[in-house]
């Protein structure tokens, strides 16, 4: 009897691993499908910087285990995103609505024409993409 209980105790244990390795795998997939929808509009760009700053991203490529190339396009998001946040409002003339009686007007400092410029290469983007033929997989 104590050996059965031992050999159904090793059939628990043979379980509860194969669970966990189930879960494991439940795990990878899932770091993956986020892996997969964080890099999905990542496109290759060549960007040229002084050696100091690529010996800087040398340096966080070996600390972090990075590619230097995911590393720098990391920074130059939080970069962008940064700039974009510190763009001067500037007024101009024309009202363009009432918020709690304040007259907001629009906005003619560099904001609105950097979204347009977006737009338009937004948009440029799209049309190439259409007048290019599909790869197939």
């Amino acid at each position: 009897m104590k050996q059965q209980g031992n050999y159904h105790k090793g059939n628990n244990h043979l379980e509860i691993h194969h669970q966990k390795n189930h879960k494991g795998f439940v795990l990878l997939l899932n770091e993956w499908e986020k892996h997969s929808e964080a890099h999905a509009d990542l496109i290759p760009t060549k960007i040229r910087i002084h050696e100091p700053d690529h010996i800087k991203l040398q340096a966080l490529s070996r600390l972090y285990k990075l590619p230097v190339d995911e590393l720098a396009g990391s920074l130059l998001q939080q970069a962008l995103e940064a700039l974009e946040a510190e763009m001067p409002y500037v007024a101009g003339t024309k009202v363009i609505r009432v918020e709690e009686g304040d007259e907001i007007y629009e906005d003619i400092g560099p904001t609105p024409r950097y979204l347009a410029a977006q737009k338009q290469v937004r948009e440029q983007q799209r049309e190439q993409q259409k007048q290019q033929p599909k790869k197939r997989t």
